[in-house]
């Protein structure tokens, strides 16, 4: 964000002209400097503007390990027996000593006190949000809430506090946030305010009440309700008074796309945004990632998932039979006008020195055929490089409606008026014209066969496929897969587009101009020009081809399906880092590793 730079460069400043002056007056610096930054609400908003890095910022790869995407190479921690604690990371604390220091410090009375509690809550925002983040990855963590010295030996050698413990300090921290941040509305969408804190309080009492549910190993259960019914509290809070929207201008086959393109963040849906700014060289990679045949993950859907896309009535696009046999060019046809705007199909277009090119899926970049463009620009200038202008949303106000309809449905008691004001909104903003008015009443079978098959409840059912499609690559897919308990999802086989028979160029986009085309052993002679050629057969040089057909001949593609993936419930948390554990026993290793 531009307010993170300016934050360095104005606390440089600040810094430099604090230390001349202690100098010459001979006073310590430490005092100097508190009184410089508490004393003044300039220098409390300053200090709070370094807690943006806590974010994730301008990245689009959060989604890489997920049970939705085929990458280049086997995440480790999903390989077979490969991962340990020697691997393990973020056990860092760095940015927890900053907040605990503001925190512990923001008590000058020169300082009216409500200005002080406004930033004291934009602290304690992002200490919720810290928080959580070690909460979601490691399960039982301390809470520290003072910056420590290194007479506090019985902290820093101490044990872990309990889950309980932890997170009911987060939800006070995020409460006071709530009540005390004064800052309603942000046009830039790259402040915190009071409505993004609700924000935040839906997500992490979401993830928490969920977690609670199906964990059932931990025996809070009976909590769960709680965390459920301040998660639906807080979305409707930002509902009914945040003065956000569905974003639907341009219509449904543009809109969506329109939120992850838009250099300026779109204000009447994006809460939070990292800001691209060409002048301070504060550009992203996501065309770099998204595009690169050498630089990204490669990234590409895998078929299973791409197969939830309802049809543009409503209805499940798996209920037609003859799916299984479908060529890609038909059966991204009639479909939740979201897909046309998550990855490559029909007439999806490039530029090249401002002209406009057929842009097809494209082997070199894609293992599946499903090639995302979601957070790409269509300007081939910026594929070499960072260079990415876009601004990369942090929260939307999606998330919030499918918090506050996911946890009223866990509740049992979310209405049909709920279901249209949020999944109904966003499905109607896709272009879907059925089931947009009441909930469902009939459970897909093809979910539940192949996602959660402990689902009966179809409105559950509904509003899971509705997240993952909604929000897919911004970073939400692995905790939801962690809170629901569906770790398994992540063996899921990595498919590709059907493939009816090797050796015959295939018109991905129907263009009249082929694609791409299959073979084993020797290419097809002679060569197509502008056909990418992708060899299927079972070993090339001698070794395993990645890269197959599910029949041999024909069939699906399949990709790394030579390295085995495998869920334990261990990995619901990761481990402690080795060295971690080393300097402090008294941390204890999760279960299992």
């Amino acid at each position: 964000m531009k307010k993170q730079y300016l934050w360095f460069v104005l606390l440089f400043s600040m810094v430099i002209a604090s230390s001349c002056e202690k100098e010459l007056e001979q006073i310590p610096l430490s005092t100097a400097s508190k009184a410089a930054v508490f004393g003044s609400q300039h220098g409390l908003e300053m200090y709070v503007n370094s807690f943006y890095t806590i974010l994730p910022g301008r990245k689009t790869n959060l989604d890489a390990m997920s049970d939705y995407l085929a990458v280049r190479t086997v995440p480790i921690f999903i390989q077979e027996g490969a991962f340990a604690a020697t691997l393990s990371s973020e056990w860092t604390w760095t940015d927890l000593r900053n907040l605990n220091y503001f925190i512990v410090n923001c008590k000058d009375p020169a300082v009216d006190i409500d200005v002080r509690k406004n930033y004291l809550g934009i602290a304690k925002f992002f200490r919720a949000y810290f928080y959580f983040e070690k909460i979601k990855r490691f399960g039982d963590v301390p809470w520290v809430g003072k910056p420590l010295d290194v007479s506090d030996t019985d902290i820093l050698y101490g044990g872990r506090d309990s889950r309980t413990l932890v997170m009911d300090s987060v939800l006070a921290d995020i409460n006071y946030a709530c009540e005390n941040i004064r800052l309603t509305t942000d046009p830039t969408r790259s402040t915190i305010t009071k409505y993004l804190a609700y924000a935040l309080k839906s997500r992490i009492c979401l993830f928490e009440g969920t977690f609670r549910k199906y964990h059932t190993e931990l025996n809070l259960q009976s909590t769960a309700a709680a965390w459920l019914s301040a998660a639906e509290t807080a979305a409707k809070k930002v509902m009914d008074e945040g003065g956000f929207s569905v974003y639907t201008a341009g219509g449904p086959s543009k809109a969506y796309r329109a939120l992850f393109t838009s250099d300026d963040p779109v204000a009447s849906e994006v809460m939070l945004s990292a800001i691209s700014d060409i002048s301070l060289k504060i550009l992203n990679d996501a065309n770099w990632y998204w595009t690169s045949g050498t630089y990204g993950d490669k990234a590409s859907f895998i078929r299973t998932f791409i197969n939830t896309y309802l049809n543009i009535d409503g209805t499940p696009f798996t209920n037609n039979p003859d799916w299984p046999e479908m060529l890609f060019r038909d059966e991204v046809k009639g479909r939740d006008m979201r897909l046309q705007q998550t990855i490559r199909m029909g007439d999806y277009k490039r530029i090249v020195g401002g002209t406009q090119i057929p842009g097809p899926p494209v082997f070199s970049y894609t293992f599946t055929g499903y090639q995302p463009i979601k957070w790409a620009l269509d300007d081939m200038y910026y594929d070499s490089e960072r260079l990415n202008t876009n601004s990369i949303s942090i929260f939307r106000f999606a998330e919030v409606l499918l918090n506050y309809a996911e946890a009223k449905a866990e509740l049992g008691t979310l209405t049909d008026a709920d279901w249209a004001a949020t999944v109904g909104a966003l499905r109607a903003r896709a272009g879907i014209t059925g089931g947009l008015d009441s909930k469902p009443t009939v459970a897909d079978p093809y979910l539940t066969a192949n996602y959660f098959p402990g689902i009966s409840d179809p409105v559950i059912l509904e509003i899971r496929r509705e997240r993952g499609i909604e929000l897919c690559l911004e970073g939400f897919r692995f905790a939801d897969i962690l809170r629901w308990k569906r770790g398994e999802l992540m063996e899921m086989e990595w498919n590709g587009f059907y493939v009816p028979e090797l050796n015959i160029p295939m018109d991905l986009n129907e263009d009249g101009i082929p694609d791409v085309a299959f073979y084993q052993g020797t290419k097809p002679s002679p060569e197509v020009s502008g056909v990418t050629y992708v060899d299927v057969s079972p070993t090339i040089g001698g070794k395993t081809n990645p890269q197959l057909l599910k029949n041999g001949t024909s069939g699906e593609l399949t990709w790394m399906n030579n390295i085995k993936r495998k869920w334990e419930d261990k990995m619901y948390y990761y481990p402690i880092p080795a060295t971690d554990l080393i300097t402090n026993p008294n941390l204890g290793q999760n279960p299992g590793w």
